[in-house]
């Protein structure tokens, strides 16, 4: 996803290391120009780097200071007696404390950049996919402070109320909506305010778009004019719908874990933070995890929990360490020559993610993105957000969408929609070529389970990641309605002063077989795996973790972030990870979970109609 402050040609080649450039700038002159806080950038510096003073022993060490991490390292230093150390294998997200220097995070609209650069994203890839041409996917995942929340759209989706309760039935018992709605709404301050179902004094802060676009105005009474409802909030009582999205933006920066989580808890004397630094292996005393051993400016180190080992690490990070720690299938391990710890076969497998397609539409009105992202406005836009946040670069776009059922009988939508005033090409790698609008459709709810394994024994090395694409019949049907459906949507009399030819998937793409053939050349990842080390009952042996997030078979260790996910949910991944570490953090503290029963939530009328 991308938009305006894009690179033509922002990546590189897989093994090219990104170096930063010193600065020329004098601290004095850095201070005037970007207001650097001089207490803050001691704080952060000092409070990111292991403490030769210190014994290397706390109460928890967390892996991985993502989506998941930061929440835990803010929640569990609420408790001045509980050390905590938090690991991340990328950088800070700030230059000498300051945000602007970092614009390539911070700066919404800039978030192509991210995507695009080693030097924040572990640039995964997978597998060849049969069912997909024999494409091989790219999978950017974040290697900064604050994860993939500082890499991401920005887009804030709960996913439906049936999700959750799916999660409970599949064995995560206590993870019902029930369960999980206190903790989104523990999470977030909404800039609407607190309701049944949004929350009003959490370190999240959530926004709604302010570019008032009047494409944003066309596509949705253009949804409403195909049959579909307008919702005003698709994280409260109706998902299903058409509306306005909210978004993880707060006074026009990105806001992401770091920022809402990280930032704020790093002057507490019990939390310490070391950047660049990649844990290579959990250690044990027979199965109780008792530290980890990690590699830093070239040196090999061992640094010891007192109470727990929590790995944050992400879908593929934490089954990975997992793995080269002797936790996962025994076979797979032995022909490794890895020793085994606990036979788990359920590691890295049960592998979920959304698949999206672009359908774009060109425009006859100059009324795009497109010519925001010609160099010299570009250069306006940079400098009006280096000043004050504000103006076209403090928006990702991505500010209406939505979610429908694919077909009469499915009892909430498993379709979802973002719209975009602009044209994406390639994830936002290639700069767009014209004026057009387009969406980014996918199913909610793939039929299609993959998995991921150890490449080696060398934890530098990416697994070997199998998503399995596009294996089903249910799926290849689903992606023909996402495209037939949105083309209904575009024909509407909303966009009719504003539609032009059809650029993708193209007039001449109309039977079955060729919008097949266009969806194995096109659909591409929402970059949301998730489900690799599974929650579940001690009895069921795919689970991972049990309902507690605590690994199986061994003491000491959890997971906590999406890979215990039993199951995808409908819709994006960010708040539903950050849901899940404020919960965990009640568990790891011994608290007893919040709950909010017979909280209402939109059924349709009927299910005899798709709409």
């Amino acid at each position: 996803m991308s938009y305006l402050m894009q690179g033509v040609k922002c990546c590189r080649p897989v093994n090219q290391m990104h170096k930063v450039k010193g600065t020329l700038f004098k601290t004095h002159t850095l201070n005037s120009i970007f207001g650097l806080n001089e207490r803050q950038f001691n704080i952060s510096h000092t409070s990111s780097q292991l403490s030769s003073e210190k014994a290397d022993s706390y109460n928890y060490v967390i892996v991985g200071a993502g989506s998941a991490g930061c929440v835990l390292a803010n929640r569990l230093t609420e408790d001045p007696l509980s050390t905590v150390l938090l690991l991340e294998a990328g950088p800070k997200d700030t230059l000498l404390g300051s945000k602007r220097l970092m614009w390539k995070i911070h700066m919404p609209a800039a978030l192509t950049y991210n995507l695009c650069d080693e030097k924040y994203n572990w640039y995964y890839h997978t597998t060849s996919q049969k069912h997909m041409d024999n494409r091989i996917m790219y999978w950017p995942r974040g290697r900064v402070w604050g994860g993939s929340s500082s890499l991401n759209a920005m887009v804030y989706i709960r996913g439906h109320a049936e999700d959750y309760n799916r999660w409970s039935r599949e064995g995560a018992i206590g993870w019902d909506y029930e369960h999980c709605l206190p903790y989104f709404k523990k999470a977030q301050t909404h800039e609407l305010g607190p309701d049944q179902y949004r929350g009003g004094n959490g370190p999240l802060y959530v926004s709604r778009g302010k570019t008032n676009h009047p494409l944003h105005h066309a596509f949705l009474e253009a949804t409403q004019q195909a049959g579909y409802p307008f919702t005003d909030d698709m994280n409260g009582y109706q998902q299903e719908g058409f509306g306005w999205m909210d978004m993880t933006i707060h006074k026009g920066q990105r806001w992401s874990t770091a920022s809402a989580y990280l930032h704020p808890a790093l002057s507490r004397p019990n939390l310490s933070v070391a950047e660049k630094t990649l844990v290579t292996k959990i250690l044990f005393q027979g199965t109780k995890s008792i530290g980890v051993e990690y590699v830093k400016n070239g040196q090999r180190k061992k640094v010891f929990a007192s109470k727990e080992v929590i790995l944050s690490g992400g879908a593929i990070n934490s089954p990975q360490l997992l793995m080269l720690s002797g936790i996962g299938n025994a076979d797979h391990l032995k022909k490794l020559g890895i020793p085994v710890v606990c036979h788990l076969p359920g590691v890295g497998q049960n592998l979920q993610d959304h698949l999206e397609v672009y359908v774009q539409q060109k425009c006859t009105k100059p009324i795009t993105l497109y010519n925001a992202q010609k160099p010299v406005k570009m250069m306006r836009i940079g400098l009006e957000w280096l000043w004050k946040f504000t103006g076209e670069g403090a928006t990702a776009h991505l500010e209406s969408g939505g979610f429908i059922r694919s077909e009469p009988g499915v009892p909430h939508p498993d379709i979802q929609y973002h719209f975009l005033p602009s044209q994406v090409i390639d994830h936002g790698r290639v700069a767009s070529t014209m004026e057009a609008y387009q969406v980014h459709v996918g199913p909610m709810r793939s039929t299609s389970v993959g998995w991921l394994k150890l490449k080696s024994t060398d934890p530098n090395d990416h697994p070997i990641i199998e998503p399995n694409y596009m294996s089903t019949e249910r799926d290849i049907w689903e992606f023909r309605q996402c495209v037939k459906l949105t083309r209904e949507i575009f024909a509407q009399k909303a966009l009719e002063k504003f539609r032009g030819p059809e650029i993708q998937p193209g007039n001449h793409v109309q039977s079955d077989k060729e919008i097949d053939a266009f969806i194995r050349q096109k659909a591409d990842s929402a970059y949301h795996p998730s489900c690799t080390c599974k929650m579940g009952q001690l009895s069921d042996a795919t689970a991972v973790v049990d309902p507690q997030t605590k690994v199986i078979g061994v003491e000491n260790l959890r997971v906590v972030d999406a890979s215990i996910m039993p199951s995808i949910v409908s819709g994006n991944l960010n708040a539903p990870t950050i849901m899940i570490a404020e919960k965990a953090a009640d568990i790891i503290k011994g608290l007893p979970s919040l709950e909010e029963k017979n909280v209402p939530v939109y059924k349709p009328k009927t299910l005899v109609t798709q709409r």
